[in-house]
């Protein structure tokens, strides 16, 4: 049987980070939250809407940022989001342009990369 689709991403936090996840991939990127199921909220994190697919952040006792492997999240307008990514005082990094495509390079409140990306026009 082949893989279908791809239902979640997960990447960690550390233990007490929901209220500095839930500023920046939902104040900021706009993402909803979505309830943890029951039998998983003592576990701590959160998730989020993102499109078709959801966007999962698990407490890790032994936290490490994650500095290479990334979500590629598609914005509708980058501008307004570096502002305030900028203004929140989150790193950005703009990156060779790739055909289809304005991106950026920023990083969660726990130092997790993470590339935005706004799709141009042909």
């Amino acid at each position: 049987m082949p893989v279908t689709a791809i239902d979640h991403i997960q990447l960690a936090m550390p233990v007490g980070g929901e209220d500095a996840a839930r500023r920046f991939f939902g104040d900021i990127l706009g993402m909803p939250e979505l309830p943890k199921p029951a039998a998983l909220q003592a576990r701590g994190g959160l998730w989020f809407q993102c499109g078709a697919l959801q966007l999962h952040l698990g407490v890790d006792k032994e936290f490490q940022p994650a500095l290479n492997a990334h979500p590629g999240l598609i914005v509708d307008k980058l501008a307004p989001m570096l502002a305030e990514l900028k203004t929140g005082g989150f790193p950005v990094q703009e990156d060779a342009p790739i055909p289809g495509f304005i991106r950026i390079y920023t990083a969660d409140p726990f130092g997790n990369l993470i590339e935005l990306r706004e799709i141009v026009p042909r």
